[in-house]
């Protein structure tokens, strides 16, 4: 499968039906309790506070990912997912790669993200790109580990 990653608004049909996949996929799969999603607010996802992004397969989006500013040179991943048909061929990666590198290019010196232990295959991930565990630095209840990475 060839993959592209390409910018995105928030708001598009495709990005919101990107994100409403990746709500119902993280209720399905979620341990520890009942599951409030939380998500960004689209403008918190624009440049240049922000950005979201597709992967592409042709003409079909198989992932997406987002970044937020937190502090001057700290961003946040958000929203990390990977339709079905895109898994086990890198798809995760790309879009991490591609989250950390537009990062970089907003002036970010690092990347924080959280995620649940029920995700294995993203914990993997994370782990497998230099991700480090840190003590959390918010309170999402649906959280429980977090993450930060260095960058440049």
């Amino acid at each position: 499968m060839n993959i592209t990653i390409a910018p995105e608004d928030p708001a598009t049909p495709v990005a919101r039906s990107l994100l409403q996949a990746y709500f119902a996929d993280r209720a399905i799969t979620f341990i520890g309790g009942a599951y409030t999603p939380k998500p960004a607010d689209p403008a918190t996802l624009r440049a240049p506070h922000g950005a979201f992004l597709v992967a592409w397969s042709g003409e079909q989006p198989v992932g997406c990912g987002a970044l937020r500013r937190l502090e001057p040179h700290r961003f946040e991943v958000k929203h990390l997912y990977v339709a079905p048909d895109g898994r086990g061929q890198g798809t995760g990666a790309a879009l991490l790669r591609a989250l950390e590198a537009r990062a970089l290019e907003l002036g970010a010196t690092e990347v924080v993200l959280d995620t649940n232990s029920a995700l294995a295959a993203a914990n993997g991930l994370y782990a497998s790109r230099g991700y480090a565990a840190i003590e959390p630095y918010n309170d999402n209840p649906n959280a429980t580990s977090w993450f930060l990475k260095r960058l440049g």
